[in-house]
């Protein structure tokens, strides 16, 4: 994901910038739409709201969902910003920070594999908190997540008129906006296989992109490149202030721009509701994915570390520009800014899909106006795709407005909210697991089940607890606790208030669920 950065330059080369096999037999259709929000009675008005069929369409295979997800992550925190993560924890912790958002990614994919097999529905996660910590959480978690993306969308659309510039630098950065954003509206209102297709392709030129930077600058290091004299090594990784040149802090601190850099992965969860034969295709794409980005981001910082000095890492060039050029490609910073354009819109694509998708679930479940559980004939919520490209681009409009304030504020809660939704969704997996044992389930009958239960989500919380810790020793991002945190509450309160108490226990019954 490419949450909007203070350190993410704007230059590119000098440039401007099945059923689901669940236990006792297959989820029905009605818990696809939503139908299960009942089945948190005692929780308050919100659970006894009727829920909207939803007619969405599942025709996405597992290589959408795959594609999706990598879309969602490989973007300009990986092609821009990865020279300002070298920078600040050096060559060796940067590389040890990506292992480990690697990990966390890892663990957290897992406890989503599950819970997505259990509820193979739209707006995916927050209805698991809904189901398994109560509808208030749910509430928070889809509105956290709404506003990550959208927020997100309208720097994708500005960042990606930036760069148009290079070329067309007569034209105004506003009409590419518009251009962009008409653009991706239509491949998302078309249909859910014209968006899965469109996402596979526009991901598939930034999967290009990153594996030639591996294999060609790989090749540079161990003196396998006739464009390179002799050997390029590893003796970047040995600064003149020793391996970790900034100390640990500076890795600790960049763990969290890491996080963020490996959102976008949960994104399957969203697409569940839309996909064939989840039993088979969500537990592929879930594995797929996470052993792809793994492979693509530790593989490509080793690679930017080993080659780009520490010393001049993090300044306006994109460091994919920067190895591609001393490698001896030609025309590296027009071939990277077509691929970071390239990312920057299947990032958006993928956003503006996960926006719809939660408001038409947020309605689905009794939890949003129900005009926004509306779909056309081919299954796409249009009123929520609207809505969500509207809001996108107020954002975009409230950071030429407002940048100091408004969007300061919008921009401080999408940081937040990424990690916030991956404890969510671990938080769901242990409460879901344990009441599911407590009930007599057997974890054999599950179509799909986490590894090394309950180690993997605990380790899981407690490496994204310490992110955030270290949120608020850092200047420069702890404006998204002191956002973030008001922003959850205030959704709490609210929900709390508006349907009364209970709202946050869960349904009584998760076997009846499942």
């Amino acid at each position: 994901m490419n949450v909007p950065d203070s350190h993410t330059p704007q230059s590119v080369g000098g440039s401007s910038g099945t059923a689901s096999g669940a236990v006792s037999g297959a989820v029905s259709s009605d818990v696809a739409s939503g139908a299960l929000a009942s089945g948190a009675a005692g929780n308050g008005a919100a659970a006894d709201q009727p829920t909207e069929h939803s007619n969405l369409q599942r025709t996405m295979e597992s290589r959408h969902l795959v594609m999706i997800a990598l879309g969602g992550v490989i973007g300009s925190g990986l092609f821009v910003s990865s020279g300002y993560t070298i920078s600040q924890a050096g060559p060796l912790g940067a590389v040890l920070a990506y292992a480990v958002g690697a990990l966390v990614a890892y663990l957290v994919m897992t406890c989503l594999g599950e819970l997505a097999v259990v509820y193979p529905v739209s707006g995916g996660f927050h209805v698991y908190a809904t189901r398994n910590l109560g509808p208030a959480w749910g509430f928070a978690t889809a509105w956290l997540y709404w506003m990550c993306w959208a927020v997100a969308l309208g720097s994708e659309f500005t960042a990606s008129g930036i760069l148009m510039q290079r070329w067309f630098p007569s034209v105004p950065v506003w009409v590419w906006c518009l251009i962009f954003a008409t653009v991706l509206f239509t491949t998302n209102a078309i249909s859910s296989r014209v968006f899965g297709e469109s996402e596979f392709w526009l991901s598939l030129v930034k999967v290009v992109a990153v594996l030639a930077l591996i294999i060609v600058g790989g090749a540079a290091i161990l003196g396998l490149n006739p464009l390179v004299d002799g050997s390029i090594g590893l003796g970047n990784f040995s600064t003149s202030e020793g391996l970790f040149p900034t100390g640990f802090g500076g890795v600790f601190i960049t763990i969290l721009a890491v996080f963020y850099a490996f959102s976008g992965t949960e994104l399957i969860g969203v697409a569940a509701g839309e996909a064939k034969d989840p039993s088979r295709a969500i537990p592929r794409a879930v594995h797929t994915a996470v052993i792809r980005l793994t492979v693509f981001f530790i593989g490509a910082i080793f690679v930017i570390a080993a080659i780009v000095p520490f010393e001049t890492a993090g300044t306006d060039e994109s460091p994919f520009v920067t190895v591609f050029e001393m490698v001896g490609l030609p025309g590296a910073a027009d071939v990277m800014n077509f691929v970071i354009i390239t990312a920057l819109l299947s990032a958006g694509n993928s956003g503006l899909f996960s926006c719809s998708r939660m408001l038409h679930s947020l309605a689905a479940e009794g939890q949003a106006p129900k005009i926004l559980a509306r779909t056309t004939r081919r299954g796409i919520p249009l009123i929520a795709l609207c809505i969500s490209l509207a809001c996108g681009l107020a954002s975009l409009l409230s950071s030429i407005v407002a940048p100091g304030s408004l969007f300061l504020a919008l921009v401080s809660i999408a940081g937040f909210a990424v990690v916030a939704v991956w404890i969510a969704i671990v938080a769901s997996h242990i409460a879901f697991r344990r009441r599911y044992i407590r009930e007599g389930g057997s974890v054999e009958d599950l179509a799909y089940h986490s590894p090394l239960f309950p180690i993997v989500p605990i380790v899981a919380l407690t490496l994204l607890g310490i992110s955030l810790v270290g949120v608020a020793f850092d200047p420069a991002q702890n404006a998204a606790l002191w956002f973030g945190l008001p922003f959850t509450a205030a959704c709490l309160g609210y929900f709390r208030w508006r349907h009364g108490p209970g709202v946050f226990r869960p349904a009584p019954a998760v076997r009846q669920q499942v």
